[in-house]
C-alpha cells in the first residue's frame, strides 16, 4: 500500500478533479507483475495500467493467483474511462486490497461489485495514511469547496515582517523549498492584495520540478497595479473581486488567459465562502497576510494550518493573525492532528484542523 501511495503522487495536481491513486499487482510468489498510477485528469486508471503491465509480464494464470493493491477503492461507473472494476473482473485477479472506500457516490460500490463477481476484495488498509493522503479529493466531494491550506512564516514573537514591511526572508532557503513543492502538490495558489502589492509575488513553481498551480488573487476594489507578475508574466491568473468592479487590467489578464471572478460582499469584504465555493479546483493553498489569514480562521474556512516558525526575534511588525482573537482558552482552535518537524533552521507545524 505504501507503494501504492508513492506511485499516486506522480499524479500531483494534474489528476484535479479525480484522486491521486496507484496501484501494485503482485504475484503469488511475491514477486511485481505490474504498478501504475492515474497521471493525467481524463487519461487511464492506475488498475488498468497495472492490469495490463501484469498480463505482458506473468499471463492470465498468474493474474488468477495474484492481488491487485490500490489506494482507493476501484470504480464502478462509466466516466473518461471505462469502470476499473470492469477490467479487474476482465484480468481475472483473484484478490483486491484497496487503502479506503470512495467517498464519491457516483463511483462507490466497486468493492461489493467485485465481490458479487468472486474476486476476494479487502478495504481498510492503511486507511488512515490513505485518507489523509487524498485528503482534497475527500474534503471537495463532500463540502463542495476546496481543502484550505493556510501557510505563513513568523518569527518566534509572531511577527510576519519587520516594522518596515520587509519579510523577505523570514526563513531559510530549505523552507522555501519545501514551500515550492507544495505549490507543485496543489491544484491552486492564492493570495491577498496586500501580498500582492507588496511582494509582487510570480506564485510559481521554480525550486522543484512539477505543474504550476493555478494563481487566485482577492482584489476586491480592482485597484492593484496593472505591472504586477501575476498579470504581466504571461501566466494565467484569476482575480476575484467584487459585483460590478471593471479593474484597470482586466484586459491585459484576459489576453495572457486569465480571468475574472465576481462574488457579493460581506461587510464591506469579500465572501470569502462564496468565492471558495466558485473556485474549480480540489485543494488551495494560502500563502497569506495578517488580515487574510485571520478572516479565513475566523470564518472556520482553514482546514490544514502550516506554520513555519524563524528562529527570530523582531519585536514590532504585523503579527500573523492580527485581527483573529479568542477570549478565553475553550474557544482557542485546536488541531485533530499535528506534529512538528525541522526545516533547515526552521521549525515546522503541520496543523490538520478536520478529521481526516
Amino acid at each position: 500500500m505504501l507503494r501504492c501511495l508513492e506511485l499516486a503522487r506522480n499524479g500531483q495536481s494534474r489528476v484535479c478533479p479525480n484522486p491521486r491513486v496507484g496501484a501494485v499487482v503482485i504475484g503469488d510468489d511475491g514477486r511485481v507483475l505490474g504498478e501504475g498510477w492515474h497521471a493525467r485528469y481524463g487519461e487511464e486508471h492506475a488498475e488498468r495500467i497495472a492490469l495490463r503491465h501484469a498480463a505482458a509480464k506473468g499471463g492470465y494464470q498468474a493474474l488468477q493467483r495474484a492481488t491487485l493493491f490500490v489506494n482507493l477503492e476501484p470504480c464502478s461507473h462509466q466516466g473518461k474511462t471505462p469502470p476499473c472494476t470492469q477490467a479487474i473482473i476482465e484480468s481475472g485477479v483473484g484478490r483486491v486490497v484497496a487503502g479506503m472506500r470512495d467517498p464519491n457516490p457516483e463511483a462507490a460500490g466497486g468493492a461489493a461489485l467485485l465481490r458479487q463477481k468472486g474476486v476476494d476484495v479487502t478495504v481498510g488498509v492503511l486507511e488512515a495514511r490513505c485518507r489523509r493522503f487524498n485528503e482534497p479529493f475527500i474534503h471537495s466531494t463532500l463540502s463542495r469547496r476546496p481543502l484550505v491550506t493556510v501557510k505563513i512564516a513568523q518569527t518566534i514573537d509572531g511577527r510576519m515582517a519587520a516594522a518596515s514591511g520587509q519579510s523577505q526572508w523570514i526563513t531559510g532557503p530549505e523552507a522555501r523549498t519545501l514551500v515550492h513543492r507544495w505549490r507543485a502538490d496543489a491544484d491552486g495558489i492564492l493570495v491577498g492584495s496586500g501580498t500582492a502589492r507588496v511582494d509582487d509575488p510570480s506564485l510559481t513553481v521554480r525550486h522543484v520540478p512539477g505543474p504550476h498551480p493555478w494563481r487566485f488573487v482577492l482584489d476586491r476594489r480592482g485597484t492593484l497595479p496593472s505591472g504586477l507578475r501575476l498579470f504581466s508574466d504571461g501566466r494565467p491568473t484569476t482575480v476575484v473581486t467584487g459585483q460590478g468592479v471593471q479593474p484597470c487590467y482586466e484586459a491585459s489578464l484576459l489576453s495572457a488567459g486569465g480571468s475574472i471572478l465576481r462574488v457579493s460582499m460581506q461587510g464591506g469584504h469579500l465572501d470569502l465562502g462564496a468565492a471558495l465555493a466558485l473556485l474549480p479546483v480540489q485543494s488551495l493553498l494560502v500563502e497569506a497576510g495578517p488580515g487574510l489569514a485571520s478572516a479565513l480562521m475566523q470564518q472556520g474556512l482553514v482546514d490544514r494550518f502550516f506554520v513555519f516558525l524563524a528562529p527570530k526575534v523582531l519585536g514590532s511588525g504585523p503579527l500573523a493573525l492580527d485581527g483573529f482573537a479568542c477570549q478565553t482558552l475553550e474557544e482557542a482552535i485546536t488541531f485533530e492532528e499535528h506534529r512538528w518537524e525541522q526545516v533547515g533552521r526552521d521549525m515546522l507545524l503541520r496543523g490538520f484542523l478536520r478529521p481526516h
